[in-house]
């Protein structure tokens, strides 16, 4: 067990979220003991109680409570067996140090308000000799695809090094509401919280200097098209935001399909299943052992059934198309 800590958020470490940097500097610690600290005050912000999600600037200082020693392990915790069994069914890669899910759309990767049912919760029955093992990032409740878990200390921090150092290249599958012109280009600008109709936290335009204005960056190349009224769509992103791709696309004009969130002014397309088309289909970063770590998820069924039903076919894909 440590002492207390007080950490100065570095160059470099700024504009990030309370949880991702504290995940990066004790990935042994998982989100849902954060998430204690946090509500009863030990984890602090320059001397004040602060949300996971508060956005850190240089210099601030980060009180940390004793913690666990890493090398502790964590007895394995309860799990249904319908639960460890629907988790196990989620496992699309493994190896010693490394498991890769293939998450579906709607189940959240870690809790909250009014969330019980999450990835995190699930993570005792993939424990390997009573060690859990630990998100390296996350996705959108309504996001599915390629997620990563390091199955130990060493392993989750590596893993978590390339997506900060930006090593890890990420694609994006999503199936948009028109036909983007051109269709191979970047979007770049900037974004930060605020809000919406009805009063919804949205992330919103913003311009350099403007306070918590994050910049964020996203390729995107046309695959195919459905007549005009819909395309499949590979993303890139090139930054890590908040609902980055959700933004970026609707900006364009050319929202995801099954977005109420992020919206334009094109029709839906008629006869698809109400829910959000964006998918994490690969991922390709250093492994902790050396070589290169890549991971390929098939499409979720809601995805899969639009596709035929516009005519698509995922096999179709053909080579990287930002190479």
């Amino acid at each position: 067990m440590s002492g207390v800590q007080t950490i100065a958020v570095k160059a470099g470490e700024e504009d990030q979220r309370l949880d991702r940097w504290f995940r990066r500097q004790f990935p042994h610690i998982s989100h849902g003991a954060l998430e204690k600290y946090l509500r009863k005050g030990e984890v602090r912000v320059d001397g004040k109680r602060a949300k996971s999600s508060f956005r850190l600037q240089k210099g601030m200082q980060v009180r940390v409570p004793p913690l666990p020693d890493a090398d502790t392990p964590k007895p394995a915790g309860r799990v249904s067996a319908e639960d460890a069994a629907f988790l196990r069914s989620m496992v699309i890669y493994k190896d010693a140090r490394v498991i890769v899910l293939n998450k579906p759309a709607g189940l959240a990767v870690q809790g909250g308000t009014k969330t019980h049912r999450h990835i995190d919760g699930m993570l005792d029955a993939l424990a390997k000799k009573g060690e859990r093992p630990r998100l390296v990032h996350r996705l959108d409740r309504d996001t599915s695809g390629v997620l990563l878990l390091g199955r130990d200390v060493a392993a989750t921090a590596a893993l978590a090094k390339a997506f900060q150092s930006r090593k890890a290249q990420k694609t994006y599958w999503a199936l948009v509401l028109g036909v983007p012109r051109p269709e191979k280009g970047l979007i770049a600008g900037y974004m930060k919280k605020g809000f919406g109709e009805q009063g919804r936290e949205v992330m919103i335009s913003a311009r350099h200097g403007d306070p918590d204005a994050s910049y964020a960056r996203t390729g995107y190349a046309v695959l195919a098209r459905a007549g005009q009224r819909a395309s499949w769509v590979a993303l890139r992103p090139e930054t890590g935001r908040t609902h980055q791709l959700r933004f970026h696309m609707a900006g364009m004009g050319h929202a995801i399909a099954g977005d109420h969130k992020y919206v334009c002014d094109r029709p839906e397309v008629g006869g698809l299943e109400d829910q959000l088309h964006l998918h994490a289909r690969s991922i390709s970063l250093p492994h902790p052992d050396g070589g290169t770590l890549s991971a390929e998820a098939p499409l979720p069924p809601h995805m899969s059934a639009s596709f035929a039903a516009l005519g698509l076919d995922e096999h179709e894909a053909g080579e990287d198309p930002f190479v």
